[in-house]
């Protein structure tokens, strides 16, 4: 006896209801996931896709960065505290001339109301781009500038001013974004040393009364401190400097300590005929110039701004030379606390330490890309035309 097959009638008919069955979903999406690519169907020449589906595949640009109306608040704060440090600054020059009749005399208590804004703003801008508790630092700014405005004395004005060079020193290093070329690494130089300036209004209107040496020192105890420990997570730890990387973190504390050691051995027990030609020589300098370059912001502070942002754009470990910045930052910052100096000899000095530092820049980056980059000008244009490491914007979170 044979089976039924596709010739017998009840082979026909099973066969004939099968192939009028619709297909089943799991045979459906079989023959969906094995369409080859050739068979996708490919728009004519000449024809465009319509711009709604354009617009739906391409993602749209966000601002990764705080909101941005509070972003403005905390701007306009800022600007607002500086302009009240500046009006009190311009009062203080012009004593009773009679621009300051025009002008009118500002209140006692602008100064002390400008520092505080400032330091506030600068607080919870720091704390925003380093992952931190914005809102707990901005008030823990406040409490403590206003306490020490009230209570007055010698401690508090002097712990708040060294708060405000620290806060400001430290942020003025973590708001520089990566920089491919030497230009682009003197714009966030320029960018830091304006923060550090604007500090520096800031921490004189609390009126610190202590000697400039110790309030120097502590301040860069402290960023230093502060900028190391964030940039040890920025930077992916100690494991992740590589030879290279400690060869550069070494020379830099080297430089740091030797130059810090140095000055404080040869104020207390260098020989009284070279210490004494030493400052004859910056006194004359001083008078036909308008002021002296600070040694450690021209051999350390600025060159590691301008190299380590240049760094940053191709390797993460250039957060460790950007450290270092604080070496240029800080003397910045508290360049008015000393009782005897000047706008002028402060902005001067900044100036000159600014360009000495910057041209000093300028030779690493280039003894760098000599040593390490691509040889030629065409080969240096192509990798700056390349792709390079990515990080946040300037108000993002890093």
């Amino acid at each position: 006896m044979s089976s039924p097959t596709s010739e017998s009638p009840r082979g026909s008919s099973r066969g004939k209801r099968a192939a009028e069955r619709p297909p089943s979903r799991l045979r459906r999406t079989r023959k969906a996931e094995e369409v080859k690519p050739e068979e996708v169907r490919v728009p004519e020449a000449g024809v465009t896709p319509a711009p709604e589906a354009a617009d739906a595949s391409e993602p749209r640009p966000t601002f990764d960065g705080p909101r941005r109306s509070l972003l403005a608040l905390w701007l306009a704060v800022l600007t607002i505290g500086v302009a009240a440090l500046l009006w009190s600054a311009i009062n203080g020059v012009l004593h009773d001339s009679a621009a300051l009749e025009r002008l009118g005399p500002a209140p006692g208590w602008l100064d002390g109301a400008g520092s505080v804004a400032v330091v506030t703003a600068l607080s919870w801008l720091l704390a925003t781009r380093t992952a931190g508790r914005a809102m707990v630092s901005a008030g823990l700014a406040v409490v403590l500038g206003v306490t020490s405005l009230v209570v007055g004395g010698r401690v508090l004005p002097t712990g708040a001013a060294v708060m405000t060079c620290v806060v400001g020193s430290v942020y003025a290093v973590m708001v520089t974004v990566p920089a491919v070329t030497w230009w682009k690494a003197v714009r966030e130089t320029l960018i830091a040393t304006f923060v550090a300036a604007v500090t520096a209004l800031a921490a004189v209107g609390f009126e610190p009364t202590v000697a400039a040496e110790r309030f120097d020192l502590a301040a860069l105890l402290l960023a230093l401190a502060m900028v190391f420990t964030t940039v040890y997570r920025l930077g992916a730890g100690l494991h992740g400097l590589g030879r290279r990387g400690l060869i550069v973190v070494a020379i830099g504390l080297a430089v740091l300590f030797a130059t810090l050691a140095y000055a404080e051995l040869l104020r207390r027990y260098g020989a009284q005929t070279f210490v004494s030609s030493i400052l004859d020589f910056a006194d004359a300098t001083s008078e036909r110039i308008g002021a002296f370059p600070r040694p450690l912001v021209v051999l350390l502070g600025i060159p590691a701004l301008v190299w380590g942002t240049h760094v940053r754009a191709r390797r993460r470990q250039g957060w460790w030379v950007c450290a270092f910045g604080v070496a240029a930052t800080v003397p910045i910052a508290s360049g008015l606390v000393a009782p005897d100096s000047s706008y002028l000899e402060a902005v001067l000095r900044a100036a000159y330490s600014l360009v000495l530092g910057l041209l000093l820049g300028y030779l690493v980056i280039r003894a760098d890309l000599a040593l390490t980059g691509p040889k030629g000008r065409r080969g240096r244009r192509a990798e700056e035309a390349g792709p390079h490491r990515p990080e946040p914007r300037r108000f993002s979170e890093l």
